[in-house]
């Protein structure tokens, strides 16, 4: 516990506080650990310095990195889930061509309206 005197609410709370705190720095920690070591684009000495920095100095390394390279880490997510869903698409055998003759025949038989019919073949032209 935190703080002494037994067990009351604020000691509870306290300590739910502290292990929120602890799971949300683990969470962090892995991230950009994730990112950094999936990354091209920087050497091997930048990623030491990046790991050592981590790891003598956890928060502050933590949020210089997440200011720093955040755009970067959200556009490198974007083309790895990406690149996941077009290799899912290939060994799934997904066709675009497919997909719009599924939707005409949906709109032909009442199930959705052409606005919807539109819409979704927008996006999977898209």
């Amino acid at each position: 516990m935190l703080f002494q005197g037994g067990f009351s609410f604020s000691n509870f709370l306290a300590d739910l506080v502290a292990v929120f705190v602890f799971v949300v720095w683990f969470w962090l920690l892995f991230v950009v650990a994730g990112d950094l070591f999936r990354r091209h684009d920087i050497s091997g000495w930048g990623k030491a310095l990046w790991v050592i920095a981590l790891i003598l100095a956890s928060y502050i390394a933590i949020f210089a990195y997440l200011i720093t390279q955040g755009r970067g880490m959200a556009e490198r997510n974007m083309q790895r889930a990406e690149h996941a869903r077009e290799e899912l698409r290939r060994v799934v055998g997904f066709s675009v061509a497919d997909e719009i003759d599924k939707l005409d025949r949906l709109k032909n038989s009442g199930s959705i309206t052409s606005a919807e019919f539109d819409r979704l073949r927008t996006r999977l032209v898209q």
